[in-house]
């Protein structure tokens, strides 16, 4: 829904009304299947240059349910098979043959192919913000445990459905920007003030939007508003 959408009678978001008491974060849709149906295996891509390592993140995305539906030793062949195969997540070595891990990850980020994990040795401040500016979703240091790297692919594929939903609702490229932008602060004020995780933070945004018929950056911007002003 773009602004043009909204009727010009459309009521006003009460951001205070909405957290009385009573207030519940939304819950999840209920799946229209039922459940004695099987859910289908999320798809990974695992690109890293050694092969030892390699097969460790494989062996663990397969014991957490994922399946492995490419690998490969180098950056240039795992832009080829994220763009060929679009998977759910990659997760993907810093530094590779050909083409490193960041320069990789851009490509797949520009093709809208997949979220991408960034395995590195490093955890320097430049690196970060060199693979955040790249569209890596998330990073994981080595050495890793399962527990290390399970949460951290499943922060990046539910990051990377927000911004898919985000950019369906916004064509504009600037404007899509801010209102990622706004969003994400709003989601940080919904946390801290409604002790809401990130995916209910965000779930809060998107069903208020569609229940108001306004768009997800007025939503945000009536928590910004509203939440920002008594925090300050």
């Amino acid at each position: 829904m773009t602004a043009q959408d909204k009727p010009e009678d459309a009521p006003e978001l009460d951001v205070q009304a909405l957290f009385s008491p009573q207030f519940e974060a939304a819950p999840a849709p209920e799946p229209e299947d039922p459940p004695t149906n099987v859910r289908p295996k999320r798809r990974a891509v695992v690109a890293e240059d050694e092969a030892l390592i390699r097969m460790d993140v494989v062996e663990t995305l397969t014991e957490a349910g994922f399946e492995i539906v490419g690998e490969a030793p180098n950056g240039e062949r795992a832009v080829e098979l994220a763009v060929e195969l679009r998977p759910d997540i990659v997760v993907m070595d810093v530094k590779m043959p050909k083409l490193d891990g960041i320069s990789a990850a851009e490509k797949i980020a520009k093709a809208h192919a997949a979220p991408v994990v960034l395995l590195t040795a490093f955890s320097q401040t430049e690196l970060v913000a060199r693979a955040s500016e790249a569209g890596v979703m998330a990073y994981v240091v080595k050495p890793f445990s399962p527990a290390d790297l399970i949460p951290a692919v499943d922060i990046a594929i539910a990051r990377y459905s927000q911004i898919l939903l985000l950019e369906t609702e916004v064509e504009d490229l600037v404007e899509r920007f801010e209102t990622r932008k706004h969003v994400d602060r709003a989601k940080g004020l919904l946390m801290s003030k409604m002790g809401l995780t990130e995916p209910e933070a965000f779930r809060w945004i998107q069903k208020t939007s569609m229940n108001r018929r306004l768009t997800m950056r007025e939503v945000a911007d009536a928590v910004i508003d509203q939440v920002g002003a008594d925090e300050s």
